[in-house]
C-alpha cells in the first residue's frame, strides 16, 4: 500500500476550519462504466481484423478514484452513481472488493454506461476512447441530498457529470450542499473534447468556490489559453486555493496564490496500459491530503499510483 503522506504543516486535512466530523472520509460523486480494454497489435486495419487482447473490467472516472483512494490508505470511501440494472450488481461487488462503499442508483431500461478503450503497442500505450454514457450520467436531483454528505470531510466530483444537463443539476444541487456545509470540494475537469463541448467560461463558473482542481496539462491549456504548463498552473490558483496539474509520465504541478512549486517528478515506469492513470493519482493525492499530507508531497503519491496504474491493464489496483 502506498504511503498515506506526511502530517507535517501545510497538510489539507489540517489546514482552514476543522471538519467536525468524519475526517479523512470521502464522498464520490461519479460514475460507474463497463470498460472494455482492447490492446491491439499493430495498426488498426480499417475494413478486416486487428488482432487484440480484449478484457472487460469495472470502470468509470469517478470510481476508479474512490478505489485508488481506499487503496491508498484513506480510511472511508463512498462512491455514489448509478448503473443500468444489467451489471449494477457486479458493479457493487468490485467496488466492495476495493474497500468502496457502493451507492449506486439502478436506472431501469437503461444499460450500464460502457467505454471501448483502443490501446496501442507503442511505448507509451496510449488508448483511444469510444464512449456511450448511458446510465453512468443519469444521476437527477432526486437523488441527491445533503444527508449524503453526513461523516465525510470531503466530496470529489468528477468531471464528465458536468457534461450531461440531467447530471449537471445533480452536481449543483451537491456544490451547494457542501458549500452550505463547509465540506471541501475537488473536481477533475475529464474531458478536453466534452470541455469544449460545454464551454470553458460556463465550466469555470460552474466550479466556481471548489478547493481543489485537478485538469490534466491539456485541460489546464484549455481553461487558461496558456500553452506554458507552469503559466496555465498559476492561471488557475489564482481562482482556486490549490491546482495540481498532471503531467502524464513528467509528474505534476502544484500551484497555490499563484505560486507553482517545482515540478514533481514523475515514477519511471514501463505502460503496459495508461486507462486510468489520472484516476490512480487523483485517489492518492486525495488519500495524502486528506491524512494531512502537504500538497507537495501529495502529488508525489499521485505519481506513485499512476506509475503503478499503468503497469497494468485497466483502471482500478489490483484487490
Amino acid at each position: 500500500m502506498g504511503s498515506r503522506g506526511s502530517s507535517e504543516s501545510g497538510g489539507f486535512a489540517g489546514s482552514g476550519d476543522a471538519v467536525e466530523s468524519g475526517a479523512g472520509a470521502l464522498l464520490v460523486l461519479g460514475e460507474v462504466v463497463t470498460d472494455v480494454v482492447a490492446r491491439h497489435r499493430g495498426p488498426l486495419a480499417s475494413g478486416t481484423d486487428t488482432a487484440a487482447e480484449i478484457r472487460t473490467l469495472p470502470g468509470g472516472a469517478g470510481a476508479n478514484v474512490a478505489c485508488w483512494a481506499a487503496r491508498w490508505g484513506c480510511p472511508r470511501v463512498r462512491m455514489l452513481g448509478s448503473a443500468g440494472a444489467d451489471s449494477a450488481h457486479w458493479h457493487e461487488s468490485a467496488l466492495r472488493a476495493a474497500g468502496v462503499e457502493p451507492r449506486l442508483v439502478v436506472l431501469p431500461g437503461e444499460p450500464t454506461g460502457t467505454v471501448i478503450s483502443l490501446v496501442d503497442e507503442s511505448a507509451a500505450a496510449e488508448r483511444t476512447f469510444l464512449t456511450q454514457s448511458a446510465a453512468s450520467l443519469g444521476l437527477t436531483p432526486a437523488h441527491w441530498s445533503a444527508a449524503e454528505l453526513d461523516g465525510f470531510a470531503h466530496l470529489h466530483l468528477s468531471g464528465y457529470l458536468f457534461f450531461s444537463p440531467t447530471s449537471r443539476a445533480t452536481v449543483r444541487a451537491a456544490l451547494a450542499s457542501a458549500r452550505a456545509r463547509g465540506v471541501r470540494v475537488s473536481v477533475d475537469p475529464a474531458s478536453t473534447g466534452f470541455l469544449s463541448a460545454l464551454g470553458v467560461d460556463r465550466f469555470l463558473t460552474m466550479v466556481e468556490g471548489v478547493e481543489v482542481l485537478l485538469p490534466n496539462l491539456d485541460e489546464a491549456r484549455l481553461l487558461t489559453g496558456l500553452p506554458e504548463p507552469a503559466d496555465a498552473a498559476a492561471k488557475l490558483s489564482r481562482q482556486f486555493p490549490l491546482v495540481v496539474v498532471t503531467l502524464g509520465a513528467e509528474g505534476a504541478l502544484v500551484a497555490q496564490d499563484g505560486r507553482v512549486a517545482p515540478r514533481v517528478p514523475g515514477e519511471p515506469a514501463v505502460p503496459v496500459d495508461t486507462t486510468g492513470a489520472g484516476d490512480a493519482f487523483t485517489g492518492a493525492l486525495l488519500a495524502a491530503l486528506l491524512a494531512g499530507a502537504p500538497p507537495v508531497a501529495a502529488a508525489a503519491e499521485g505519481c506513485r499510483a499512476g506509475a503503478l496504474a499503468v503497469r497494468r491493464t485497466g483502471g482500478r489496483p489490483v484487490v
